[in-house]
């Protein structure tokens, strides 16, 4: 069969078959209406874009002109939030009368106008994680070249404006923004995540930081370290158990090497503590300690013929 026969006489009956899949597990969800990542990625560039002017410009920009590009963007990544929020909020609410009703334009406004108002202080913040990369890496030779080029810089910096968002119950906008960060980066950090100030992640590829996580200030995290949970709890009903505590407490001034893994809710690493690599802990420890493996013994053999 010639591909225009096949395309006018059974095409249609494949379109169909994908629309009622759709339908049956997708549409139901909103999904199309309620647009896609590419506006997420668009307001994470105008939010980034307004904290860390240059950087993500395709352009070098004018220093005189500085005002009027923050100025716009924190306007263009107003719309675009406020009309997403609001799609998102839309969706969840049970309000049959939704046409005559404002509410959710309302809160979506609300949630917008705050995250604004905390681009401030949220500036400030990268300024000690940029702070800490400097600080923690020798390789580092300028502030410029961390915020240029490390992937630390790119997640964190995300997952500090998804994090608000987050705070303020606002559905699925969040994730979607951390997890366009693992996707440039590699670094899976749950918007829900509590993270303090002096916060760096070397390296960075591998690392996966869980939703209910608590990390404390001046946390040095190497590539490959997951903060996670032991397993996931089930209902009487065999249904996943949501909302709990599921992952691990890291205090001050913890340093984890790569590799490691952290697990449970009620596990608590103390401060001033450091993790070896590859450790394996899903228990707490106190306040310095030093976890490590015991030292593997290597098998070096020289073939050299003399």
């Amino acid at each position: 069969m010639k591909l225009n026969e096949w395309l006018n006489d059974e095409m249609p009956e494949v379109a169909k078959d994908l629309e009622k899949i759709n339908k049956d597990y997708f549409f139901k969800e909103k999904t199309i209406g309620f647009a896609g990542k590419e506006i997420v990625y668009k307001i994470i560039y105008y939010l980034r874009s307004a904290l860390i002017p240059g950087v993500y410009e395709k352009h070098p920009i004018d220093e005189a002109r500085v005002n009027i590009l923050i100025g716009n963007n924190i306007r263009n990544a107003s719309v675009e939030l406020s009309d997403l929020v609001e799609k998102a909020f839309r969706d969840k609410c049970e309000n049959s009368n939704q046409d005559n009703c404002t509410e959710c334009r309302d809160k979506a406004s609300d949630i917008t106008i705050e995250l604004i108002n905390k681009l401030p202080e949220i500036r400030k913040i990268l300024n000690t994680d940029i702070e800490a990369a400097y600080n923690g890496d020798p390789a580092a030779l300028s502030t410029e070249e961390i915020l240029l080029s490390y992937p630390s810089i790119e997640a964190i910096s995300i997952y500090r404006l998804a994090h608000e968002l987050y705070e303020m119950k606002v559905p699925l906008i969040p994730r979607m923004m951390t997890e366009y960060a693992h996707q440039l980066t590699g670094i899976d950090i749950h918007p829900g995540a509590k993270i303090g100030k002096y916060c760096f992640i070397d390296h960075g590829t591998g690392v996966v930081i869980g939703e209910t996580c608590n990390i404390g200030n001046n946390v040095k995290i190497y590539q490959g370290v997951t903060l996670g949970a032991k397993s996931l709890s089930f209902n009487d009903k065999g249904e996943p158990i949501k909302g709990i505590k599921r992952h691990p407490n890291i205090e001050d001034n913890v340093v984890i090497y790569s590799g490691a893994t952290i697990l449970g809710g009620d596990t608590t690493i103390g401060h001033g503590s450091i993790i070896g690599g590859n450790v394996w802990l899903t228990h707490s420890v106190p306040s310095y300690s030093k976890v490590y493996n015991s030292q593997p013994s290597p098998i070096i053999k020289n073939d050299k013929t003399k």
